[in-house]
Order: C-alpha cells, then structure tokens, then sequence
C-alpha cells in the first residue's frame, strides 16, 4: 500500500491567513484554536494542493487574501517514496497557475489523481441539503481519481450540453437548420452518455457496502441506511431521453433531461435523511460517506489518501465520537489532519488513538 505525505507547507496571502509555515512530522497533526483564526483554510490548502482547487466554491479573487496582489500555497509531498513539489499561485485578476515540481500544468485536470485526498467538513450538509449537482460532483470527484477517461468523458459530455442550451436559449423549435444543429449535438451526446452512466452504476454498486459498514460503525448498527441511484438512462435510452424532451427543452432553453440530470437518494430507515434525518444522524451519514471514499480510494488506487477532518466532533455524542476514533484507530491511512476548537477533546482523541501526534495551537 502506498502512502501519501505532506512533509512541508508554506502559506501566503491564502484568504484570511497572511504568511504561515508547517512543518509535518508526525502521523496525526491537530489544529486547535476558536473559530476565524484559519484552521479550515489550513486544511483546505493542503485539499487545494491535493486535487488544484479549492474544496469550496470560490472564485480565484475570493482566495486571494483581503487587498494583496496575488497568493501562493506550496506544499512538498512524499507519493509512493517520491519528493513532489506543488504550487499553486493566483495573481488578482489573472489565471490559476498549478506547478508540479517546477513545470507547469497545460491542464489541472492533469493533476487530479497525483495525491489521493479526503476532506471530511461541516460544510457536508450540502450534499444532504443542496440539490443533486452537489451529489454528482461527490460521485464524479471519487470516480475521476482514479479513472482519467471517465473524467475527459465528463468534462466533453458537459461542453456539449453548454453548446446545446446556448442553441437552445437563441433559437425556435420552428428552425430546420436548429433542430439539425441539435442533432449533431445529441448524436455527441448519445455516445458520451451510455458509458457515464454505466460507470456511475458500477461505482455505486461498488460503493454502497463500504458506506453501509462504515454508517453501522458510527451508529452501533441501531440504523440502516441506503444509497440509490437516479438516472434517466436507467429505464431508457439517451436518444429517448432527448427525443421525447426537445419540445420541452425548447421552451425552458435548457436541456432538461440526460446524466447531467443524475442524482444519489439518501435514506435511514426507508426515510429521507434530508426531511427526516436529525442533526446527528445526517453528520453521521457525511462523515460514513466520506470515510467510505476514503477506503473506496484506497483498495481501487492502491494508495492511501491523506484524510482532513475539519471540526467533525461538534454536534455528535460521545458514543458516535468515539466510534469515529476507533474506525480511524483500525484503518490503514497515510496522514490525518484534525482541526478542532476543544483542546481537551482533541487530547481525548489523540489518547485514544495511540499514534505519533502534534498539537498546533493557532
């Protein structure tokens, strides 16, 4: 099994941290201090080094610290026994640049994979809350890790789906030179579909058990839960779909049905976590997702991420905290992140977890 490691981490000028430095030598590194001192833009920074972005979504100009010019995170990495070097750079009002080891990426998306990551954030909810672009994006992230052909397939499928709204937003169903422009793009369409949606089943089919094991380890087994996959290819095909939706698609000047559409149910107990779940067992079933990618990416990578947990122990009892220590006790990572606001239940937690730790007070 390979591990991952950031040895190093130099921050400046990253949203509301002027000028940091880490040094990482331990196998659990905690950040402690009250909240707005920078401990979730501490752990995003290694997420943004990981994978190239943020894990929240804002806009280059919104990462840049207060009224300074540019910004810049560097972090040095040990990948299966190899130094990487990796920095990021934003200068206001210009474009992201992404180097690995000094050369430039052409593409971010060439990045992704390099260095396996896992943020587990209270920011989550949104999965549960929000609607099911926020879901798709958790699936694609996890598959597009590991799988760079999946990914380009995405990242093509959705051109075409913008190309197709902007034709349908500046024309009528009327227009015979429309609706054969529409066709070249559904023929596109149609090809880049099918494969999608059979990767997107076979990894929830694939998924499940993991995220089933871990929400029972959470929760002592006293619920059940599931994960179900919604797609329009599910019963039809992609020709079907964007046939029998053109009128419709015509009036609204969106392309209202196809995998861009795809959603992921939630349920404890045959009920929705969103309208029925409490508090606790919605963080219960974010924190069962993410722990389950995490030992998704490991066995179909062979790689183990580097695990972020930001401020997860707030809002949960003492039984499902920990229950969460002792799964993360057992499991096999590289590296683990913790940010916390409590002193005293970090040192609980390092106590119990018996491994190689380092407190950073902010």
């Amino acid at each position: 099994m390979i591990s991952n490691y950031i040895e190093k981490l130099s921050i400046i000028n990253y949203k509301n941290i002027d000028e940091k430095e880490f040094l990482f030598d331990h196998k659990i590194n905690c950040f402690v201090g009250k909240n707005g001192v920078g401990k979730t833009n501490i752990l995003d920074s290694i997420f943004h080094l990981c994978i190239g972005k943020s894990y929240f979504k804002l806009r280059n100009d919104q990462i840049i610290n207060n009224e300074k010019d540019f910004m810049m995170i560097e972090g040095n990495f040990i990948c299966d026994e190899k130094i990487e070097n990796i920095l990021c750079s934003i200068k206001r009002g210009s474009y992201k640049v992404l180097k690995r080891n000094n050369k430039i990426y052409k593409k971010l998306s060439n990045h992704l994979g390099l260095i396996p990551v896992v943020l587990i954030s209270p920011y989550d909810t949104d999965l549960i809350n929000d609607g099911s672009l926020e879901r798709r994006k958790f699936i694609d992230s996890i598959i597009s890790q590991k799988n760079k052909l999946y990914l380009k397939k995405l990242i093509d499928y959705n051109k075409i789906i913008q190309n197709r709204n902007k034709l349908l937003k500046n024309s009528n169903y009327n227009s015979k030179n429309n609706l054969e422009l529409i066709d070249v793009y559904d023929e596109e369409l149609i090809k880049l579909s099918k494969p999608i949606y059979d990767v997107r089943k076979l990894f929830i089919e694939e998924f499940e058990p993991y995220f089933i094991e871990k929400y029972n380890q959470i929760s002592s087994g006293i619920e059940s839960v599931t994960l179900s996959y919604k797609s329009d290819l599910s019963k039809k095909t992609m020709n079907e779909v964007l046939k029998e939706s053109l009128k419709k698609d015509f009036i609204l000047q969106y392309t209202s049905s196809g995998v861009h559409k795809d959603d992921l149910l939630f349920n404890i107990d045959d009920y929705s976590v969103k309208k029925f779940g409490s508090q606790g067992q919605q963080k219960s079933f974010i924190i069962a997702l993410k722990l389950a990618q995490f030992e998704y990416l490991k066995e179909k990578t062979g790689s183990s991420p580097i695990l972020l947990m930001d401020d997860i122990f707030d809002k949960l009892d003492f039984d499902r905290v920990k229950n969460i220590v002792k799964i993360v006790n057992v499991t096999s990572f590289g590296q683990l992140f913790i940010s916390d606001t409590d002193e005293d239940r970090i040192n609980k937690v390092l106590k119990s977890l018996n491994l190689s730790s380092k407190i950073f007070n902010l």
